[in-house]
């Protein structure tokens, strides 16, 4: 069960990882449309598990080492944006959400 600080503190990694994936992570995410799904933070906030859906899905195993790869990037440019929020910016560690991907094969196995 996570307490409201660590849903409050997961939102904004969230929408803050977005926005950098968005804006500044284009040259290793290889062309390809990465969304963060979902964001766990650990009861001390200090390591928070996020997870990506790429698409197209047979990208997303090299998008994911692109990403891991330039983790420190990326929590450098999370603290920069929270640093006024956050007394420390937490260790983030990247996951591939491939539900979609298991949706979409069901879809294709009812049709």
């Amino acid at each position: 069960m996570e307490t409201t600080r660590q849903q409050k503190v997961a939102r904004q990694i969230q929408k803050d990882i977005s926005d950098i994936f968005t804006k500044e992570a284009s040259s290793f995410i290889a062309g390809s449309m990465v969304s963060v799904t979902k964001v766990r933070v650990s009861p001390d906030l200090s390591s928070a598990k996020i997870y990506l859906s790429v698409f197209p899905f047979d990208k997303s195993e090299r998008v994911l080492e692109n990403v891991k790869a330039n983790s420190a990037v990326i929590r450098k440019a999370l603290g920069s944006r929270v640093k006024l929020q956050f007394r420390i910016v937490p260790e983030l560690m990247f996951y591939i959400d491939d539900s979609l991907e298991y949706i979409s094969h069901i879809d294709e196995l009812l049709n």
